[in-house]
């Protein structure tokens, strides 16, 4: 073959060949993260610091080499739009922090994996087959509120001893509640009290709620934590001291803002660990093969500023187990 027949069959072996090259010089693809919150971006700022924390940790860098996009649904209705579009862009994962945001994430996905840092119940409303196997596209780490809301209430008794009647408030709209409820109600049963639920769907029921409490002579109140309760800290301090009632949170910032006590895992230390769940899957396991973890580490606050004004005396028992007392 002459020399000049050879240049062209070369010339088209290297175009044939350059392409591929191009694609294997390419930059991997960012992958990029769907974060859903039932909060206003504002209330949500330690979570998204905690995740952006935990991810940091594991050598990402938002901006660099991974992004995320947040959605924060301040109406329950918003959490299925928001959902639906965090699906639609196909992002690498959704971080859906609670029961309330998998549920809507579930609803919009089936194959993208949904990562979560505290669900309540994941067994009891189905998202997950077990803890050990969760088997589809949902995993992460819970803080099991049916025995969280269970225990709440026995340290609530023993600060109320005399206590026989309790409110309970919740919200209608957290999937969770309900077998928190159910709990609760074998809980009560066994510490011979009676409880009466007040259920709040906005801000705008609190009122009302702590009115009908009030009208039931209960002794004390234990509010399920929810996106609601959680989001309105100010107003149920309020209501609680207006009323005169000693109240029992799942939440460290419904006691700064005057509750009296809180009892619950740290749910900014869980959001920064669920940064390894996003990992591993980042890089190829399947949510169904990543055991839930549960949550080990319980703190008991209590505000004793609060008690004073609500004129109780915390029993030493239970002041004596305390991990922290805000004076």
């Amino acid at each position: 073959m002459r020399r000049r027949d050879l240049l062209p069959l070369f010339g088209g072996a290297a175009l044939a060949t350059w392409p591929l090259v191009a694609r294997a010089q390419q930059p991997p693809k960012t992958p990029r993260i769907g974060f859903l919150r039932f909060f206003s971006a504002a209330a949500s700022a330690n979570r998204a610091a905690a995740l952006r924390a935990g991810l940091r940790d594991l050598g990402y860098v938002e901006g660099k080499n991974i992004a995320i996009e947040f959605r924060f649904a301040e109406r329950f209705e918003q959490l299925a739009q928001f959902a639906g579009e965090l699906a639609d862009m196909k992002v690498d994962v959704i971080f859906a922090t609670g029961s309330t945001e998998v549920e809507a994430a579930r609803k919009a996905t089936t194959t993208i994996p949904i990562v979560f840092a505290t669900h309540a119940d994941p067994v009891g409303l189905g998202h997950v087959e077990s803890l050990s196997r969760p088997g589809g596209n949902i995993t992460g780490l819970t803080m099991v509120l049916t025995d969280l809301v269970s225990k709440e209430l026995e340290i609530l008794k023993e600060t109320v001893p005399n206590a026989t009647r309790f409110g309970v408030m919740f919200s209608p709209n957290a999937p969770s509640h309900r077998p928190a409820l159910e709990a609760l109600e074998t809980a009560g049963k066994k510490l011979g009290i009676s409880l009466h639920r007040a259920p709040v769907a906005t801000v705008d029921d609190f009122d009302g709620a702590f009115a009908t409490i009030a009208r039931e002579g209960v002794g004390a109140l234990l509010v399920v934590s929810s996106p609601l309760t959680v989001s309105r800290t100010a107003p149920l301090a309020e209501l609680a001291l207006k009323h005169e009632l000693p109240g029992m949170f799942a939440n460290r910032e419904n006691v700064e803002a005057g509750g009296l006590m809180y009892y619950a895992p740290d749910v900014v230390d869980l959001t920064r660990r669920s940064a390894v769940y996003i990992d591993k899957i980042l890089k190829g396991a399947k949510p169904a093969d990543l055991p839930v973890e549960q949550a080990s580490k319980y703190r008991l606050v209590i505000n004793l500023k609060t008690a004073d004004a609500l004129g109780l005396t915390i029993p030493p028992a239970i002041l004596a187990r305390a991990d922290e007392v805000i004076e």
